[in-house]
């Protein structure tokens, strides 16, 4: 007979047991031993429907094609620019991935992108060799000008964005913030108050702190709701708000 041995949300250790019998599924970072579904490493279960998989608790940004990541230049080459992806691997934008205008052979690079610019790209391609190819040809992609980063563990960004981007939504109606969110764990706060900017980075980074607990989206609206500030003329809430770049992840 199939049973379940944990709950929803709980914390395991790698080789606990996850569940007995053939009518479960392990996915990501689980592993079926004979008749029963394992932990591979420490992280939270999510049990969905008859799979069971875990979001692990710490780790680095591996880069995978079709992920949106924020990156910052870090070198100028012949034919492109070499992008810092908050993991062990840095990416090169070629030129004509850059921008849909010809840059002739030999052109000031630097004129498009400068050592220290951060850019929100699309990552195209990586090698067995683990070479990453970014583009920034694609819907919200495009240079970050101004604004602050911080960076986040990047197994807690499913949960700063929440579902179909829920939590990060939320953040920016309360704050009057632009934010966007790459897949890399590096995100973009931008507003025309310093306070609010502030109020939004302590409350990605509650977020990040309590992503494991339960109740996580009430705790941060009563959080945000105890710190919003009183605006004059304009409905935080509107919907002409700028768009929030995110993207799911597992």
């Amino acid at each position: 007979m199939s049973e379940i041995k944990v709950k929803d949300k709980e914390i395991v250790v790698p080789g606990e047991t996850l569940a007995i019998g053939m009518d479960y599924l392990p996915s990501h970072w689980t592993y079926r031993e004979k008749d029963k579904i394992l932990a591979s490493r420490l992280g939270l279960v999510v049990i969905e429907g008859k799979v069971l998989k875990l979001v692990p608790l710490s780790g680095v940004y591996l880069p995978k094609r079709g992920d949106t990541i924020i990156g910052q230049v870090t070198e100028i080459l012949l034919s492109g620019w070499r992008i810092d992806t908050n993991s062990a691997y840095s990416a090169v934008m070629n030129m004509k991935d850059a921008t849909s205008e010809f840059i002739a052979r030999g052109a000031d690079l630097t004129k498009y992108f400068d050592i220290g610019d951060w850019v929100m790209v699309k990552i195209i391609n990586v090698t067995s060799q683990n070479l990453v190819d970014v583009t920034m040809k694609g819907p919200g992609l495009r240079k970050l000008k101004g604004g602050r980063i911080v960076h986040v563990n990047t197994h807690k960004v499913p949960r700063i964005i929440g579902k179909q981007g829920s939590m990060v939504s939320m953040i920016k109606q309360y704050t009057n913030c632009r934010i966007l969110v790459g897949q890399n764990g590096v995100v973009w706060i931008s507003g025309d108050d310093p306070a609010q900017e502030l109020l939004t980075v302590n409350t990605i980074k509650k977020i990040e702190n309590e992503a494991h607990l339960a109740g996580l989206t009430d705790r941060v609206h009563s959080y945000l709701e105890k710190r919003k500030m009183p605006h004059s003329g304009r409905n935080i809430h509107e919907t002409d708000m700028p768009d929030v770049q995110y993207s799911e992840q597992e």
